[in-house]
């Protein structure tokens, strides 16, 4: 990627928060900053699944809205499918 779309996703960070939280069961994301993590939801406010801030695995944090996979160890964060569709395309 190049140096605009990179200034433009930190700038979104800055603005939104570092981290992401989202829902297992409809695929509601939230983003959040470090110091508001104890104020996230532990069920979804749309259709009141479990919502997945950390990696259960090994309780890193993801900033992708869109992760499947934990960027630490690997593990599975959710199914790689939402609503019959892939989550991620392909390669990323």
């Amino acid at each position: 990627m190049g140096k605009a779309s990179d200034w433009l996703r930190e700038e979104r960070r800055k603005t939104l928060g570092d981290w992401v939280s989202f829902c297992l069961a409809c695929g509601f994301a939230q983003r959040y900053f470090d110091e508001s993590e104890s104020e996230l939801p532990e069920a979804c406010p749309q259709c009141g699944g479990e919502m997945r801030s950390r990696c259960p695995s090994c309780n890193a944090r993801f900033s992708s809205a869109f992760a499947i996979e934990c960027e630490a160890c690997g593990d599975q964060l959710r199914p790689a499918e939402a609503f019959g569709g892939p989550i991620r395309k392909p390669g990323r």
